[in-house]
């Protein structure tokens, strides 16, 4: 019988180590994993984390491991690349760091092991990703296990997969369920055997043959109807020889039809579903990609709490556990690869191999309904022949290894509707940041109302859409503030715009954490992306969040925001109270303020403001208090302070009525001579940027200068800091000879 020894504990580690070493190291340091090198430096801001390799190393004996007749090594996560060596040989290389690999290490075992893995994350040109807004964390980061298995078994050389492989299709209320599985070394004497039983355990179905495939009936199935009813049905095989079973398997699956109509939306077991949920990164703050299990029930509890019916699990493959979570709760899930931002003519293998083994880890899942192709690829231009061809073998790769599941891809927003890469995968997703990054929030709405009436027959979905915030406030919340209360307004209309328009498949905020990305330099909190409607250590929802709860969730509750706005100038102050009952009152120091109705779900109260107030909201049987204070002068605690900036807004000369560094960008655009200075410093910054100006592998400029467009409300000095994420940095004096440049340029008239 199959045994599974996990093999995380005590290992040897080195940073830097990029050759194994042939005997147990005295003197490096001991991990237990999960583990990675960049907990620390890749959430600290200045783009400067380790990127290198890393060497763990482990001994054992032999005699310690079960009998068997061969022995696989399981890696379940090792970013970005790795080789394993045993005894001094040799025995496998994997790129790609989110997908589980397995190297069969019968012939090099002794009576005495030293297994060592070298692990690295450094740039290249062959593996994905290399270019995105998110830290590239190094290590063996998930589970490290020994598979003990008879000489015949269940397979485990075929991309990491379980060796059984379970379709489920309704025929109206019965499901027909094939199931494949897949075997390594089997002898003519041995025969299978199914078993199909139901969540409560019990047998409903049996064969026994030698039949490698077969069919089943489940008469009037019992549906995996997502967060309604996620219920599972389990398949168990087993391989026998002379009535001894010499290997088994099982998985979970779930019984449901679904269609994405480009008209109604996603349609779940017949039935209109909306998808309505959240992004996740996978990291956390101070453990940086290396979680636990109990890390991964927190956040499906924080996610479910919210309300969600969907999840885009981005920008890879995640780890297995997640997905049984998901398939647990009834999370729908988009699944995707990590072929993001740059195309590399190089890495198209890579994109093939984590394609691969996306598919086959993870064919099983009823939570999985689309495979995503690739994230914002075309930010360089879309119209390279080789960005396209690879998109179509992908494509073509998919619907070849699953013919139940569509394909779909998250276009940036620069993205032309016309744009041929559009029309490859079976539906479409556009990361929008109208209100943020550029434009305001009414844009939203208008663009996909455009794009569904150009393309009727294409299902449209926004697959990121968000803003930053972090301990900042305000009473007069303005674009690009990066304050907790801009954020809520934001959602809050874009709630309003994205969840009236059923013909959207999907939306996707982006994103349900804050997630480290060590290049960022912005908002005051260097290393991280705070569009996160949870902060990165999971210890305070924003307010944004509850005013998803407000609309997806039905259990009863009432929240009065700006918590950590207590401090307010203003004699009458506007205070938000989200709740998804249909009526909230409040009450100042006791006193009723009255009650209101919103068929929105947001209540907007006008509140005196005089010395201390205790606030209380009141809806149905739930309650939330809250406090504000009168003060004269503004509290300097809650303004947006940058740390670590090479320059401060106040160390810039601005003469008046020229530019400088303080100007926005979209006002710099706006004069000939601003529009032209601008261009050629992006040319300039392409090379550094991956790309020579050009098109093609490089970055198209006009696809560029679309992007840039879009930041307009960003002064240039903030955009600079922004710049670490395409690996832009800038010295104090590059940037004060920037600023003298544009001080001889006149600024637009207003």
């Amino acid at each position: 019988m199959r045994t599974v020894v996990n093999l995380n504990r005590k290992w040897a580690f080195a940073k830097g180590v990029s050759e194994a070493p042939n005997q147990m190291p005295t003197l490096w340091s001991f991990v237990n994993l999960p583990h990675t090198w960049n907990a620390i430096d890749g959430q600290d801001g200045g783009g400067d984390y380790f990127r290198g390799t890393c060497c763990y190393v482990k001994d054992f004996q032999k005699l310690d491991l079960p009998q068997a007749n061969r022995y696989y090594l399981e890696i379940n996560g090792a970013n970005s690349s790795a080789d394993v060596f045993l005894n001094g040989k040799h025995l496998a290389h994997h790129d790609g760091g989110y997908s589980t690999w397995r190297v069969d290490v019968t012939d090099a075992l002794g009576n005495e092991n030293l297994l060592a893995i070298t692990v690295d994350n450094a740039p290249n040109q062959q593996v994905y990703p290399q270019v995105a807004d998110f830290t590239f964390y190094g290590g063996l980061y998930r589970n490290v296990n020994l598979i003990c298995v008879s000489e015949s078994h269940f397979d485990l050389d075929y991309h990491g997969g379980p060796g059984i492989k379970v379709t489920p299709v309704m025929e109206e209320k019965d499901a027909k369920v094939e199931v494949e599985v897949f075997l390594t070394n089997r002898k003519a004497c041995q025969t299978l055997r199914y078993s199909l039983m139901n969540a409560e355990g019990k047998v409903i179905a049996t064969y026994e043959g030698t039949a490698r495939k077969v069919n089943f009936r489940i008469k009037k199935a019992h549906l995996w109807n997502g967060r309604k009813d996620p219920y599972l049905y389990c398949c168990k095989a087993e391989l026998v020889e002379n009535g001894n079973v010499l290997d088994d398997v099982s998985t979970r699956f779930g019984c449901r039809s679904y269609v994405i109509d480009p008209q109604r939306g996603f349609v779940l077991n017949g039935e209109e579903y909306p998808l309505r949920g959240v992004s996740r990164h996978q990291d956390r703050w101070d453990i940086g990609n290396a979680l636990l299990p109990e890390h991964h029930r927190e956040d499906m509890d924080l996610i479910c709490e919210m309300g969600a019916t969907t999840i885009r699990l981005a920008h890879y493959q995640h780890d297995r556990y997640f997905y049984d979570l998901c398939d647990e709760r009834g999370l729908v899930i988009w699944a995707e690869i990590p072929y993001i931002s740059a195309h590399m003519p190089t890495g198209r293998e890579n994109t093939i191999s984590q394609m691969k083994e996306l598919i086959v880890q993870n064919y099983n899942h009823p939570s999985i309904v689309v495979w995503g192709l690739s994230n914002e690829i075309t930010m360089r231009g879309a119209e390279d022949t080789d960005l396209l061809e690879n998109h179509n073998i992908l494509n073509d790769l998919c619907h070849e290894m699953d013919k139940t599941r569509p394909t779909t891809m998250a276009c940036v927003s620069m993205c032309s509707m016309d744009a041929k890469i559009i029309q490859i995968p079976d539906t479409v997703s556009y990361n929008h940041y109208f209100g943020w990054y550029g434009g305001n929030t009414a844009m939203n709405g208008p663009w996909f109302d455009k794009f569904h009436e150009k393309h009727p027959n294409i299902p449209i979905g926004c697959s990121e859409y968000g803003c930053e915030a972090l301990n900042w406030h305000t009473s007069d919340p303005q674009q690009g503030d990066y304050t907790e209360e801009y954020q809520a307004h934001y959602h809050e209309e874009l709630i309003r715009q994205l969840f009236s328009r059923k013909y959207l498949w999907a939306t996707h905020v982006w994103n349900m954490f804050d997630f480290g990305c060590d290049a960022r330099n912005e908002g005051g909190e260097n290393g991280q992306n705070h569009k996160g409607l949870v902060t990165i250590d999971r210890k305070y929802k924003k307010d944004a969040f509850y005013a998803y709860k407000a609309w997806l969730s039905d259990e009863p509750f009432v929240h009065i925001c700006g918590k950590r706005y207590v401090d307010r100038v203003e004699d009458t102050t506007k205070v938000t109270v989200y709740s998804n009952l249909p009526s909230v009152e409040l009450f100042a120091n006791g006193v009723s303020l009255g009650a209101k109705e919103a068929p929105d779900h947001f209540f907007y109260f006008d509140v005196p403001n005089a010395g201390e107030t205790i606030l209380t909201a009141v809806a149905g049987e739930c309650q939330d208090e809250s406090r504000i204070r009168k003060v004269a002068v503004f509290n300097e605690d809650y303004r947006l302070k940058e740390k670590g900036a090479i320059l401060n807004w106040f160390d810039i000369t601005q003469p008046e009525g020229y530019l400088s560094l303080n100007s926005k960008f979209g006002d710099i655009m706006a004069t000939a001579q601003g529009k032209l200075f601008l261009m050629s410093l992006l040319g300039k910054l392409a090379p550094k940027m991956g790309g020579d100006g050009k098109g093609g592998a490089g970055f198209d400029m006009s696809s560029l200068g679309g992007m840039m467009e879009m930041l307009s409300s960003f002064t240039l000095l903030r955009l600079t800091g922004m710049m670490g994420t395409v690996n832009v940095k800038f010295t104090k004096e590059e940037l004060l000879e920037i600023n003298a440049k544009l001080n001889k340029i006149k600024a637009p008239k207003k």
